[in-house]
């Protein structure tokens, strides 16, 4: 008689497996939405772009309603709207609120959302030098094209704005909202939608580092001075020195936010 073989006994579940289990669970749900919302992206596209060739949907028009949209799509609603939020995110679609979904206007400026660009800074560890290195070289050649394309329009909208620079000189946080509306027409005037659409999400993403050293600045009447700089040499169509100010402007005030944020104290804890 051969020896015997004895069954293994079961191993008894404890607590810290069932954990384990819920957690693997989690996450495999969590990757299988996360594929279900980039395949919703990639159907919507899709039925977009088979509308607008067929000349059904033009730039502008209102998308379908959301329950026509799924059960043409064969997807859920939550998931349908997970596929808008992702083609609004990459400027392809507009949301307005009460509203509904629209197709972008091509003669409106593109719009990148800089939320992307923030997470990956985070998880990157995107330094507040390689994002001003970014900015410096996106600004410096649209302030060179600008010069080169600007029409009058254009020019009178740069105008209007340079005076409101001015006359908020003494409330940096205005003034901040006129430089960053300044700065977004230079790369509107550049007449290239692909660097204006770079160089607003760049500017969106470094809001909060410059809303927080702006309320420290102590005089902002020389930046004032160089973006009278930057619009007189773009109104004089001379490509050459309106790059060399532009970027002599925004070194400037990369040193001076740089100072402004050393001489900051420190919140308590």
């Amino acid at each position: 008689m051969g020896p015997s073989v004895l069954s293994k006994p079961k191993k008894r579940e404890t607590p810290g497996d069932r954990t384990t289990l819920r957690k693997k669970k989690v996450s495999v749900k969590g990757a299988l939405e996360k594929s279900s919302d980039n395949q919703a992206s990639e159907q919507v596209l899709d039925y977009l772009r088979e509308l607008i060739q067929a000349g059904k949907l033009k730039p502008g028009d209102r998308l379908p309603a959301e329950r026509s949209l799924s059960l043409k799509l064969q997807v859920s609603r939550p998931t349908l709207r997970a596929g808008l939020r992702s083609l609004v995110a990459m400027g392809i679609l507009d949301s307005r609120r009460g509203s509904g979904t629209y197709v972008v206007n091509v003669d409106s400026p593109p719009v990148l959302d800089a939320s992307p660009l923030k997470l990956m800074a985070t998880l990157r560890g995107f330094t507040r030098e390689e994002m001003f290195q970014a900015r410096l070289a996106l600004e410096t050649a649209a302030a060179g094209l600008a010069a080169e394309h600007a029409n009058f329009e254009q020019l009178s909208f740069l105008a209007e704005e340079l005076a409101g620079i001015f006359a908020s000189v003494d409330h940096p946080e205005a003034y901040l909202s006129h430089d960053v509306k300044f700065h977004a027409l230079v790369a509107e005037a550049s007449n290239n939608r692909i660097l204006s659409a770079l160089t607003g999400m760049v500017v969106a993403a470094m809001y909060d580092f410059r809303i927080a050293t702006v309320r420290h600045a102590s005089d902002l009447k020389e930046s004032a001075e160089m973006h009278r700089k930057i619009y007189r040499a773009i109104r004089k169509h001379n490509p050459q020195e309106a790059r060399d100010t532009m970027q002599d402007h925004l070194n400037r005030a990369h040193r001076a936010q740089l100072m402004e944020v050393d001489e900051t104290p420190e919140t308590p804890q």
